[in-house]
């Protein structure tokens, strides 16, 4: 498990310290309290939810979006049902995380860090799936606007 601070951005850092600072039978608790912190989505995307990508790998309907402002700022969008915590807990620790980052700094988040919070004892290795499904789609949509800027 890579636990690199050298390219993991302060936000992301602190809330893994967070996880891994709280006893593991507590850490499910803890994803709760973020879940009620994922930040609504902008007007421009509650109006339009097709413009959010359905995130395949989430047992539950997610639909997340990272996009790059022209300072090539990133901020990530993502909505999940209150009635799948877990997964609202996931978004809301990647939209705290990623959100203000540089594109360069989101596209060297290690892929692994879902699995650094420490809660494979406490959460499916399939919602920890959905997670890291969150992240790689985050990535591959900075990505790909980075690209399309500069062509």
């Amino acid at each position: 498990m890579s636990t690199d601070d050298t390219t993991l951005p302060d936000a992301l850092a602190e809330l893994r310290d967070a996880f891994l600072e709280t006893p593991e039978r507590d850490r499910l608790q803890l994803l709760l309290e973020v879940s009620r912190e994922l930040p609504p989505l902008p007007d421009r995307y509650a109006d339009a939810p097709e413009q959010l990508e359905r995130v395949q790998e989430c047992q539950s309907p997610v639909y997340a979006f990272a996009e790059v402002d022209d300072a090539g700022v990133v901020a990530f969008h993502a909505t999940a049902p209150e009635e799948a915590p877990t997964t609202r807990g996931f978004a809301s620790i990647l939209a705290q995380g990623l959100t203000g980052l540089t594109a360069q700094q989101v596209l060297d988040v290690p892929d692994d860090y879902p699995l650094q919070l420490g809660l494979t004892k406490v959460v499916s290795l399939l919602r920890l799936n959905g997670m890291a499904g969150m992240l790689a789609r985050a990535k591959r949509q900075v990505r790909e606007q980075v690209e399309a800027a500069r062509a």
